[in-house]
């Protein structure tokens, strides 16, 4: 695994623990949300992770596409796969998105390294 994943992943977690660590219910709450909406359902994981990675890409957050492509990395999403959802991303979201594409792609090699 790359250092920028790396680096992504060791700041996220700390700073998880930093937030969850001040007991607020409402972030508690919100979060378990998002946990329980990426769960197996009528739309299985992967399906899921696609969805919410193309969201993140059309709203522009870069942590958010970060933490989808990890998801989808583990979940075992192909190259060619992975490149069709940028093309849905691209095609919904407009040219904005390309920035967000590159440092996605960018991501998306370090995680197969």
């Amino acid at each position: 695994m790359g250092n920028l994943v790396q680096e992504f992943n060791d700041y996220r977690t700390r700073m998880n623990e930093v937030i969850l660590g001040k007991d607020n219910l409402v972030i508690k709450r919100l979060w378990n949300l998002d946990t329980n909406t990426y769960a197996a359902g009528a739309l299985d994981v992967k399906t899921k992770e696609l969805l919410g990675l193309v969201a993140s890409m059309v709203l522009r957050c870069d942590d958010c596409i970060k933490y989808h492509l990890g998801k989808a990395h583990e979940l075992g999403v192909k190259t060619e796969e992975m490149y069709e959802v940028f093309a849905v991303a691209n095609i919904v979201g407009g040219t904005i998105v390309i920035p967000h594409t590159r440092r996605a792609a960018e991501y998306w090699e370090e995680l197969g390294k």
